[in-house]
């Protein structure tokens, strides 16, 4: 049984009266991934076989060096391009060494292979494909993410994606997808463990600014325990630490912020997992209607069939009542 499925059945035994206002938006304004103002008519250009808007979004982000949007952008693109690809398709036969549309293709290959049961073999037949994305930007990092991603799918050495690394690192040193990638290669669930995860993560953290989202990378840490049950080894200090550091990284962004919002999502499942309702409510209000697949959609056996708006909205119902319970 996955930790919150847990809290949101001991929940179910108390039902207190209704809640009084709370600034939540109502169940029916809150949208999953909603794409911000950018992507969204990049989207609804590619749904109609339209290529042009999203060439012209990432090459955008290539040449101001947004190197977080841009990875977002790739992977959403690349998301959409996954049931609906006719647009991507001729992107790459009008434009084949456009090294946007190349980024995309890599990311939707090395997506395809994940998903495939023979991971590993699918993951070696696109490697050339990944190399093509990051010889066509020589200064992006995404193609690095990429490829960190694609490395540990296919059970690398650690001296390989040591190099990788080093590559990604040199064009971004604080780049937050690479961070992920590199922090999910050192989890206990790859070839790490819980221990590690957290060193890296409250290392990389400490070098980032203020505002930067890799300071939120040990609430990743602390995520990563927590679904896996038990303590590890790690005092829950040192997760309420990683909390306490995404809290201050939240409170510097407006509420409904986009950029935030998937670390507000998770920093809200963690507060929910410490019995920490009160702060899990006010992340709940910053997150406004702008809810996320993940966590959500981990949250249950594997996450198949798994409905992460659901769940969200499930979540915050929780939280809400926990905390006119606390105050009664």
């Amino acid at each position: 049984m996955s930790l919150l499925r847990a809290l949101m059945g001991s929940a179910r035994t108390v039902r207190p009266g209704t809640p009084p206002r709370d600034g939540l938006p109502p169940d029916g304004s809150v949208l999953l991934d909603a794409p911000d103002d950018r992507l969204g008519p990049a989207l609804v250009a590619a749904a109609l076989g339209n290529h042009i808007p999203a060439a012209r979004l990432l090459a955008a982000t290539r040449a101001a060096a947004e190197w977080e949007w841009r990875d977002r952008y790739a992977v959403r693109l690349a998301a959409f391009a996954h049931s609906r690809g006719d647009w991507l398709t001729q992107w790459r036969a009008r434009t084949p060494d456009d090294p946007d549309a190349l980024l995309v293709v890599a990311q939707l290959a090395v997506d395809r292979a994940w998903a495939s049961p023979a991971r590993a073999e699918r993951l070696r037949e696109v490697e050339p494909v990944v190399h093509a994305a990051a010889e066509a930007a020589p200064r992006d990092p995404v193609p690095w993410r990429i490829a960190l991603d694609h490395a540990r799918g296919g059970h690398a050495a650690d001296a390989l994606f040591e190099a990788l690394w080093e590559q990604a690192v040199r064009r971004s040193p604080h780049h937050h997808g690479c961070h992920v990638a590199a922090l999910e290669y050192l989890s206990a669930r790859w070839y790490g463990s819980h221990d590690a995860c957290f060193d890296f993560a409250e290392a990389a953290a400490l070098d980032a600014l203020p505002d930067s989202l890799v300071r939120a990378l040990p609430l990743r840490a602390a995520h990563a325990q927590l679904v896996a049950g038990g303590t590890g080894g790690v005092p829950a200090a040192r997760i309420d630490a990683a909390a306490d550091l995404a809290i201050e990284l939240s409170a510097r962004h407006p509420v409904g912020d986009a950029w935030t919002a998937e670390v507000r999502n998770l920093l809200a499942y963690v507060l929910m997992a410490r019995g920490r309702w009160g702060a899990a409510l006010e992340q709940f209000r910053l997150i406004g209607a702008r809810a996320t697949t993940f966590p959500w959609a981990a949250v249950g056996s594997g996450g198949d069939g798994v409905d992460p708006l659901g769940r969200f909205l499930e979540a915050r119902d929780l939280v809400r009542r926990a905390s006119v319970r606390r105050v009664r």
